[in-house]
């Protein structure tokens, strides 16, 4: 039996932030024992991968940072380059095992803070608090007990939503021949390829020096592609669109992310908190969840510091999520270009105001100056049509 005050479920970007910043408490601060529960290595362990996020200055976690970039490029289908300087923010790439690397040093220093793996089984409320059930990578019964619990895994079925789409992709790290890339720019939306029948597709490039770079596919639908279907297109694009030449693919990235209206719960018992993705960090317009989970995990740790209770605030404000379900329901009923959409924002609108309002770190003002440089008649139907259309369970990837 183990006991702690704070038990932190998985250990992804939402459960590993929030062990790190309640590890580095401020000095006077209360101090707080926590158990940190990881799924040994197997199916339930997540693959490896690429969180991508812009913040101005340095920040907590920039050891663990892969590269930074101050320039954003995207391509009109026509092929029109649009490149804007994002200061005073900076586009950030972080590996996930650089990240838990980096998280892994600062426990080591800290006792109140406990690391294990173990396969959690059942997490029940209880008086005063919660327990959590779990087997250890030998199979062995486990059990942890806490006032508090924050459950970071991915839910098993997404929530009612009236729009739901799938932003999914298949990513190569390549090493090429000759210097090819602009290591001090990221191609941030290349939609010179080609677009499918619905939804939207484009080129995503982070490159870490002149002959190395994440290439990636992606695409916004309903529905994922074969894995067969994902190489093809970034065979495509690499030789047909970039000319990158003869390439190394030295490791491959896959991953589906919903995008959707639905409501999450932030809470499934008294003392039980869903925090990340599974507590509705995601920004549905865009797939984008680090930051989000930065300001939720910020938000918890204060509070368990203060001694107050320590509930995940929303990770978006109201007025954004009403913006990204009209944005959903606009993509999905093919009343809006997508490829057309972004091109014309970008080109229209500075893309530091931009990134900032992906965060929802605009004012009212800037908001309603941004929403006149999209499609208005098409946004205000769907805007309508979201006051009757009912919530349905999605059938899933």
């Amino acid at each position: 039996m183990w006991e702690a005050e704070v038990a932190i479920v998985g250990a992804g970007a939402a459960g590993l932030s929030l062990a790190h910043r309640l590890a580095r408490s401020a000095p006077g601060a209360r101090r707080t024992s926590v158990v940190l529960l990881d799924a040994p290595p197997g199916r339930l362990r997540p693959p490896e991968r690429t969180w991508c996020f812009w913040e101005d200055g340095p920040g907590p976690y920039d050891a663990a940072v892969t590269a930074t970039w101050r320039r954003l490029r995207v391509h009109t289908p026509a092929g029109r380059p649009l490149e804007d300087d994002i200061a005073p923010l900076s586009y950030k790439m972080i590996r996930s095992t650089d990240f838990e690397r980096l998280v892994d040093r600062e426990l080591a220093y800290h006792r109140d803070v406990r690391w294990l793996e173990a396969a959690v089984e059942t997490v029940d409320g209880a008086a005063d608090g919660a327990e959590i059930r779990a087997r250890d990578d030998r199979g062995r019964p486990l059990m942890v007990r806490a006032r508090w619990v924050f459950d970071s895994r991915p839910l098993g079925s997404l929530p009612a939503a009236r729009t739901t789409l799938l932003q999914h992709f298949h990513g190569w790290f390549v090493r090429t021949e000759r210097p090819v890339f602009d290591p001090g720019t990221v191609e941030f939306m290349d939609f010179r390829v080609p677009q499918p029948a619905d939804g939207l597709a484009f080129g995503y490039v982070l490159p870490t020096s002149p002959r190395e770079a994440l290439v990636e596919y992606t695409r916004f639908s309903r529905a994922a592609l074969s894995r067969q279907a994902y190489e093809a297109e970034l065979r495509g694009y690499t030789e047909d669109v970039l000319g990158l030449g003869p390439l190394e693919v030295m490791a491959t990235e896959t991953g589906v992310i919903p995008m959707t209206d639905a409501r999450f719960a932030r809470r499934s018992a008294p003392s039980v908190f869903r925090i990340g993705a599974a507590g509705g960090a995601t920004r549905p317009a865009t797939g984008y969840t680090f930051s989000a989970v930065q300001r939720q995990t910020r938000a918890i740790a204060a509070a368990l510091h203060a001694g107050r209770r320590p509930e995940p605030p929303p990770a978006h404000s109201a007025r954004s999520l009403a913006m990204d379900a009209v944005l959903l329901r606009a993509l999905d009923s093919g009343r809006v270009d997508g490829a057309a959409f972004f091109s014309r924002l970008f080109a229209h609108v500075p893309a530091e105001r931009l990134l900032r309002f992906l965060d929802g770190r605009t004012r009212l003002t800037e908001d309603l100056t941004l929403g006149s440089r999209t499609p208005v008649l098409p946004m205000l139907r769907s805007a309508a049509e979201l006051l009757w259309l009912p919530r349905r369970p999605f059938p899933g990837p």
